[in-house]
């Protein structure tokens, strides 16, 4: 029995009709394609409203199709949408093809003949193909109620509250000590100039308290194997030396320990800690870890002193790291970012002159827990500046570096400006290239540093130096600019140099994407399934992204999308099972000759090989149909559900109009 194909052209209101010709497609479809089964060609201005896909399932029913062909946007987009309206009309969802004429012609294109041409080649194609489609029916996974949240910053906290709250076991994973993330470090947010540890304490006390989260400190992800639903993750629990069950946290053993060490994790290179230490005072958990790189037992097999004043027995200097494995279905990954390295710009003298100092080394000094009690002091810890220069934008919006914004670093330099001011009286300089505060109550902060006499200067900082021209710069550090609003160079003498150093992906993102099997981008930014309409989901079933892991962003934003990515695994949990496209490769074991190419090929490690019977075999629930094993199997082994080889030269013989008359798609004028 021959197919009846319904071929349906949107105009997608003028993204394809003010290039393509849109009537004239659908004519010539169904005048020049009736003899490939085409029984019926239709042209609508938006065929993904809901009267576009009345008209789809009325003539499923009159006409009674057993193929569609939908010419408009990109599948990614919308393909789901025609599926869902032709199963509502009876069809398999699956017997349904869509091509888009959008992104891939109309949107590439300013010659309209030629894109109404190749719009009726791609339609061509598509008819071709769909003639071979198969009824397909999706995969039904069941979900595991756990969840692994990896990353203790406030947006991996925030998703594992969400998770937890809703009745969910959550593995929460942190790789330092204590949870709490960059955002522990900090000490006012803005533009409310809250303490940053006063609201972030109380979520990291629910998150050690609460009896559905299981926390892992100290830890790392060393494996993850399986698929959505079942994902199998073996975690390292590096040794903390420190016997947790007997532990109290009295802080007995640091005060004790002689061996000082410079903090160049929370207090960013400002302050000292001991060899044996809780990174910061509201720590969670309350357990101390032994630095085994710096204690002196390690380097010489003396001291002891922990152990000797531990009240509890606590310590423990023969402790192992331990692995252990979870099982959890869906997995959100919030590792957070690194901040550019300053030193990376020498011309701005960080790591040389003494008193430039990076955003976060001037976070400790304004911090009350900080290596100053909170006193904006120079390096040699007593001199208050009187004259004060943050320079914005460092390593972002450049060319050299980072070409992306970093979102908060405006913000975060006019927040130093505020305390400046207020703790010092000090004359203020903000040089800045674009002031840009778009969220809520931004703009007024800004307008009330403004109001504060802080001194704006727009342009980018060529230099900072020490170097003087004259006397009064003489003793100063000095800042070359161009002050583009009056077109003038400037040089301005200040006695502390702020550089406000943007955000950059973190150090090891590509190898941490590359074990969960998701993909990062030219910037190291983990990839989202959709920038807009999809921002925590990845191309991964089970994985999801939030915070700074997939861009910058400041605190509300990281919230928001914690919770986000919460509530996208709470949907999957409570449905119990998940639905997968069944586009999945396969392999013939006859044909297979145990070679291992593909193993090696899958970005998704969906393929097994058996060493008893020298074959592969796919993974159905972990396979994403990504066709990369298909073009590599040697011996044609590998065939993709919905990309057959009939499908896929049908297709090509239809876009290069093999089967149709040259004179139909002419581009002549």
């Amino acid at each position: 029995m021959s197919e009846r194909i319904g071929v349906y052209i949107c105009h997608c209101g003028t993204n394809i009709a003010g290039v393509v010709d849109v009537a004239s497609v659908s004519k010539w479809a169904g005048e020049e394609l009736a003899d490939e089964g085409v029984v019926i060609s239709r042209d609508y201005k938006f065929m993904c409203s809901s009267l576009g896909q009345e008209l789809i399932q009325k003539d499923i029913k009159e006409q009674k199709l057993t193929r569609v062909l939908v010419a408009a946007c990109s599948p990614h987009l919308h393909e789901k949408t025609f599926r869902n309206a032709c199963k509502g009309a009876g069809l398999n969802p699956y017997l349904c093809e869509l091509v888009s004429i959008r992104e891939q012609d109309s949107w590439v294109h300013t010659d309209k003949v030629a894109a109404t041409a190749k719009a009726k080649a791609i339609t061509s194609g598509g008819v071709a193909r769909v003639i071979h489609h198969e009824a397909l029916e999706p995969l039904l996974v069941p979900i595991h109620p756990a969840t692994l949240v990896v990353g203790g910053g406030i947006a991996g906290i925030q998703a594992a509250l969400e998770i937890a709250d809703a009745g969910f076991p959550v593995y929460l994973v942190e790789r330092e000590p204590s949870i709490g993330g960059h955002m522990a470090q900090f000490d006012k947010t803005f533009p409310t100039l809250d303490c940053s540890a006063c609201i972030l304490t109380p979520k990291m006390v629910d998150v050690g308290n609460h009896p559905n989260i299981t926390l892992l400190t100290w830890s790392e992800v060393q494996k993850v194997d399986g698929f959505v639903g079942n994902f199998a993750v073996t975690i390292k629990k590096k040794p903390r030396y420190i016997k947790t069950e007997d532990c109290t946290g009295c802080g007995i053993c640091w005060e004790k320990c002689p061996k000082k060490v410079i903090d160049n994790v929370f207090e960013a290179g400002m302050g000292n800690r001991k060899a044996v230490y809780v990174p910061f005072p509201q720590a969670v958990p309350k357990y101390p870890v032994i630095d085994d790189v710096n204690c002196t037992y390690y380097l010489k097999g003396t001291c002891k002193a922990c152990e000797k004043f531990c009240p509890t027995n606590a310590i423990d200097f023969n402790q192992k790291a331990e692995e252990i494995t979870v099982e959890v279905g869906n997995i959100i990954l919030a590792t957070g970012f690194d901040l550019f390295d300053a030193r990376r710009i020498p011309q701005y003298g960080y790591g040389t002159l003494a008193n430039v100092f990076t955003n976060l080394e001037f976070e400790r000094i304004c911090n009350a827990a900080g290596p100053t009690g909170g006193n904006i002091v120079l390096r040699d810890g007593k001199t208050v500046p009187k004259t004060v220069g943050i320079v914005h934008c460092v390593g972002s919006r450049d060319r050299n570096y980072n070409v992306y914004c970093s979102a908060i670093c405006c913000m975060q330099s006019l927040k130093f400006a505020h305390l400046v001011h207020e703790r010092t009286g000090a004359e203020v300089y903000n040089f800045y290239i674009d002031i840009r505060t778009p969220s809520k109550g931004y703009e007024e902060f800004y307008q009330r540093l403004l109001e504060e006499g802080t001194r704006f200067v727009r342009g980018k900082v060529a230099e900072v130096t020490n170097a003087a021209r004259v006397p009064e710069e003489a003793g100063k550090l000095i800042i070359q600019v161009e002050d583009t609003l009056i077109g003038k160079q400037r040089r301005i003498p200040v006695d502390m140099v702020i550089l406000s150093s943007g955000m950059q992906a973190r150090y090891d993102s590509k190898e941490v994407a590359k074990l969960f099997g998701i993909s990062c981008s030219a910037d190291a930014w983990y990839i989202e399934r959709h920038p807009k309409l999809d921002p925590v989901a990845t191309m991964t079933e089970g994985i999801y992204i939030a915070g700074c892991a997939q861009g910058p962003k400041d605190i509300p934003a990281s919230v928001a999308q914690g919770a986000a990515a919460a509530a996208r695994v709470m949907g999957k949990i409570q449905q119990k099972e998940v639905s997968l496209e069944p586009v999945r490769a396969t392999i013939n074991a006859d044909q297979c000759s145990g070679c291992r190419i593909c193993n090696n090929l899958c970005p998704f490690n969906a393929i097994l090989f058996h060493e008893d019977q020298m074959v592969s075999e796919v993974n159905p629930a972990l396979c994403q149909g990504c066709g990369t094993c298909v073009a590599g199997c040697p011996a044609g082994a590998i065939s993709g559900t919905g990309f057959s080889n009939e499908q896929i030269l049908s297709q090509i013989d239809g876009l290069l109009m093999l089967n149709r008359s040259y004179a139909t798609v002419s581009v002549e004028k």
